[in-house]
């Protein structure tokens, strides 16, 4: 996913589905500087990590 499209999702709290290894998750904050977002799995909410933007994949 681009940096660019993971931050809008992030601040806008857009519905977006979104992926990391193939699972569900919510964009939490993007970081810029080192390009990591922090997510949560939709179906484990307290299951929070930060991540590659790069790796993320929209739907």
């Amino acid at each position: 996913m681009e940096l660019l499209r993971a931050k809008r999702i992030a601040e806008t709290g857009e519905i977006v589905p979104v992926t990391y290894e193939g699972k569900r998750v919510i964009i939490q904050h993007v970081d810029e500087g080192r390009e990591m977002a922090r997510i949560y799995f939709a179906d484990e909410p307290e299951r929070e990590q930060d991540v590659p933007v790069r790796l993320l994949e929209e739907l």
